[in-house]
C-alpha cells in the first residue's frame, strides 16, 4: 500500500496522481515535506521517496530502497521533474531516476536495518536518524 504524508501530519492512503501533485504544489519553503511510503509486510526494510522544498527554492529529493545503504539524494529547481520522479517511483516505471544526478548518502545513516517504517500517521518523514 502507498501512503502519502506531509509535515502537517496529513495522511492519504493510496493517493491518486492528482493528490500527489496537489500535495507537492502545496509545499512551502523551509520545513515543508512530502513522503510517499510503500508499506508491504512481505517486503522487509523501508521503501520511500520524499521531497522537501528548501529555503532557496530548490527541491531536495531522496529515496530509499529498503536498506540504509540504498539511500540517495539529489537537488533540483524543477517542480515538474520532482512530480515526474514521484509518480515514476509510485508506478515503478523504468527510468524514473533519469534526469537527476543522484548521490548515495547511505553512509550517513549507519549499518543496514530492516526495521518497520515510522507509523503511517507520523508527522515526521521516515528518514534515518533525523528528518531532512
Amino acid at each position: 500500500m502507498l501512503i502519502a504524508t506531509n509535515e502537517r501530519g496529513d495522511v492519504l492512503k493510496r493517493p491518486s496522481k492528482l493528490a500527489v501533485g496537489r500535495m507537492l504544489a502545496n509545499l512551502r519553503r523551509g520545513s515543508a515535506h512530502l513522503v510517499l511510503e510503500r508499506v508491504d509486510e512481505d517486503q522487509p526494510g523501508r521503501w520511500y521517496i520524499q521531497v522537501r522544498l528548501r529555503e532557496n527554492n530548490t527541491f531536495q529529493l531522496e529515496y530509499r530502497d529498503g536498506v540504509a545503504e540504498q539511500h540517495y539524494q539529489t537537488l533540483t529547481i524543477s517542480q515538474e521533474k520532482v512530480l515526474g520522479a514521484l509518480l515514476g517511483w509510485v508506478g515503478a516505471k523504468p527510468g524514473w531516476r533519469g534526469g537527476f544526478m543522484w548521490n548515495n548518502i547511505g553512509e550517513q545513516f549507519g549499518p543496514s536495518d530492516c526495521e518497520s517504517p515510522e507509523p503511517s500517521g507520523s508527522t515526521k518523514p521516515p528518514t534515518d536518524p533525523e528528518p531532512f
